[in-house]
């Protein structure tokens, strides 16, 4: 059997497909995996060919998988512990009601900075951001512009399912992954400060947010207390570039989560947090399998040539192929998650033959894979809405602004590869 089996348009089939599933409400999961499926077979029409392809994509994403599972144990702290709204507390009453919106974004950076999933992330500023900005008289818009832009900006060196995957994907250190992302990352914090100053001159007959926080902040930990755990985290994942010592994820994010709970006090409720976390991340370990079954036949395929030749005949650089692929997968699965599973997994290869090195290679796929996660027939936008209350109708007009946010930072991720590459 050949790779020729699978023809390019069979697997554009195939994400169509996926993509349909996906709109009509079907479980993501099943959605990538029967589209991955029908749309291989109706080419190939070998079944023990096309299971196997889809095995071998699946296989390849059990790493990151692992390693996400892991994340869930720090993400489950962050939040049980309070850390998390402590955080975000501290941020936005530092900046002050004058500078509610900036508070935001750097609230929500941090966030998802620290490991936080950048829909919990959301969920978690949200009711303080409101209440702040209701004072200030900033706009719906305005707010959910600012915690999307920040959770944007945090996820492109978060130690998150987009960059974990992206990383084992490209074998590259996650700790230089993230590190190389830090100047797209302020690239992005810098265009949202910008998309939200362009949304507050416009004039907005909408009226100030309002929100019925609970003012009760006795049970929340220290500040220090609660970032304990990501600077333990990020602090053992920095030891492979600073001292040459490699402490694999799986180690350093539950590690970061267990000093948190300690340092916090709530030590006893660390497995509970833990099994929270745990439930949180289950769902996007398999979603993950799906995006491998699906990524296995997309790269099986001749699709993969088919978009490198088109890049050629354009005349456009090879630097391109990272973030255009992680920008065209998370378009189709309108997740951040799968567009850097699927696009690190199936052009790694051709990537790295350009001479682009595997951390680049993985840091700019997962900049690219934050341009267009925002789609509407993904989760993240429904929750994102939710959590300020906004309409569907709304919630679409923010979409532009959103794609420009994440632009941003991977044009932003491509010339920090060509200037330091």
């Amino acid at each position: 059997m050949t790779q020729s089996l699978i023809p390019a348009w069979s697997a554009l089939l195939a994400l169509a497909i996926s993509i349909f599933l996906i709109v009509r409400k079907f479980p993501p999961v099943y959605a990538l995996m029967f589209g991955a499926f029908a749309g291989a077979i109706v080419a190939a029409g070998d079944i023990t060919y096309v299971v196997g392809e889809m095995s071998a994509g699946a296989k390849d994403i059990t790493p990151a998988i692992l390693r996400v599972l892991a994340a869930g144990v720090l993400a489950g702290t962050l939040v049980g512990t309070g850390s998390a709204e402590k955080i975000a507390r501290s941020i936005t009453s530092v900046f002050g009601d004058k500078k509610a919106v900036y508070a935001i974004i750097f609230a929500s950076f941090v966030l998802t900075l620290s490991g936080v999933f950048i829909d919990v992330a959301v969920l978690t500023v949200a009711p303080i951001a409101m209440a702040v900005a209701g004072k200030s008289g900033a706009s719906r818009i305005a707010i959910l512009i600012a915690l999307i832009g920040g959770g944007k900006s945090g996820n492109a060196i978060s130690p998150n399912p987009n960059t974990i995957s992206a990383a084992a994907n490209f074998n590259a250190p996650l700790s230089e992954v993230m590190f190389v992302n830090i100047g797209a990352a302020v690239v992005g914090i810098i265009a949202t400060v910008a998309v939200v100053w362009f949304i507050s001159r416009r004039k907005n007959s909408e009226s100030c947010v309002e929100s019925n926080l609970n003012s009760d902040t006795e049970n929340l930990p220290s500040i220090w207390a609660a970032l304990s755990g990501p600077v333990v985290a990020i602090g053992l994942l920095v030891q492979r570039p600073v001292f040459d010592i490699n402490i694999d994820p799986i180690i350093a994010l539950p590690a970061g989560s267990l000093v948190c709970s300690v340092v916090s006090g709530k030590i006893k409720s660390f497995f509970a947090d833990s099994t929270s976390g745990l439930a949180k991340m289950t769902p996007v370990a398999v979603l993950l399998l799906g995006t491998g079954c699906l990524g296995g036949i997309i790269k099986a395929s001749t699709l993969k040539d088919a978009i490198l030749s088109f890049i050629e005949l354009a005349g456009v650089s090879d630097i391109f192929i990272a973030p255009v692929s992680g920008a065209l997968m998370s378009a189709a699965t309108a997740s951040t998650t799968a567009g850097a599973a699927i696009a690190s997994a199936t052009f790694s290869e051709a990537v790295l033959a350009t001479g682009i090195s595997a951390v680049w290679g993985a840091a700019m796929t997962n900049a690219g894979a934050i341009v267009f996660d925002q789609m509407p027939h993904g989760s993240f936008f429904h929750v994102s809405a939710g959590s300020v209350n906004m309409t569907f109708a709304d919630r679409l007009k923010l979409v532009p602004y959103e794609s420009a946010i994440g632009f941003a930072i991977a044009i932003a991720s491509m010339l920090s590869c060509v200037i330091f590459r």
